[in-house]
């Protein structure tokens, strides 16, 4: 039995992980990306998609902001779940309260090139850099060996590697934070919506289009809209964006919810 399929436990500003699960011969690897819900929160949403979390093979962090690490050391010291990130997120989070070097962390912390792939049981990591307002942050493409699932939140422009890294996935999970005209008028102070929307913050609906359009094949059969800002962002907006770039139909674009993430997705 093989199988390839990955969901989302919550996606937005009060949290964010995402579960990917390969099934070869009868061996499971399950990782999850970034974990920002506290560790009660994070059991009750792995266990609502059937996930024990001593079950994870490991966990990826994209950056130190709270919404993504916040409940990261808590899951991986209770269930003794191993965790990988860049050095310099590793050193910005802080995690356990140890110093820079956390020479005293009680759970396995691997420290990533974001220009190197590595392997995590059956599951292969294609971790590459992204402009975003953090010490070293790396999204991820993850891979079965035949097929491929482009995670990409936080950043706020695109680049032509970041192009590149997501160019044949047949699943992508990508951010569409805002909408451009929402943020301006909005109530947000001049400095928020400046860094929000400046090269260093968040995608907008129009910048996740755009490099929709250019990523897009024909083997493309994922789509799912995420980390959509609930004072700025609509998910009628950027289901509208993101299907425009596709020619298809609105509802064939998926939401990752703040509180019910999405439901299994199937790249079998």
């Amino acid at each position: 039995m093989a199988g390839f399929r990955f969901a989302s436990l919550g996606s937005g500003s009060e949290g964010n992980a995402l579960v990917a699960e390969v099934i070869e011969g009868g061996t499971v690897t399950r990782v999850m990306i970034d974990c920002g819900f506290g560790l009660r929160e994070c059991e009750r949403r792995l266990q609502r998609l059937g996930i024990e979390p001593a079950g994870l093979s490991g966990i990826l962090v994209t950056h130190e902001h709270g919404d993504h690490i916040g409940g990261v050391a808590r899951v991986a010291r209770k269930h003794g779940v191993p965790v990988w990130m860049t050095y310099g997120t590793f050193v910005a989070s802080n995690l356990g309260g140890v110093g820079p070097y956390k020479s005293e962390l009680d759970f396995p912390v691997h420290l990533i090139d974001h220009h190197e792939p590595f392997s995590i049981g059956g599951i292969e990591v294609h971790p590459f850099p992204v402009p975003h307002d953090a010490r070293e942050p790396a999204q991820f493409v993850l891979s079965d060996g035949e097929r491929r699932l482009g995670v990409l939140t936080d950043l706020g422009a695109s680049t032509p590697h970041v192009e590149a890294m997501l160019a044949g996935c047949e699943a992508l999970v990508l951010e569409c934070n805002h909408d451009g005209e929402m943020l301006r008028s909005g109530a947000y102070p001049a400095s928020l919506k400046a860094r929000v929307g400046g090269r260093y913050g968040h995608l907008e609906n129009a910048q996740a289009a755009a490099l929709l359009a250019r990523v897009a094949h024909p083997g493309l059969r994922h789509v799912v809209a995420a980390h959509l800002s609930q004072q700025n962002n609509t998910p009628d907006l950027a289901r509208a964006a993101l299907a425009e770039a596709l020619n298809c139909a609105a509802d064939w674009i998926g939401i990752a919810e703040q509180e019910a993430g999405f439901d299994w997705r199937s790249l079998d």
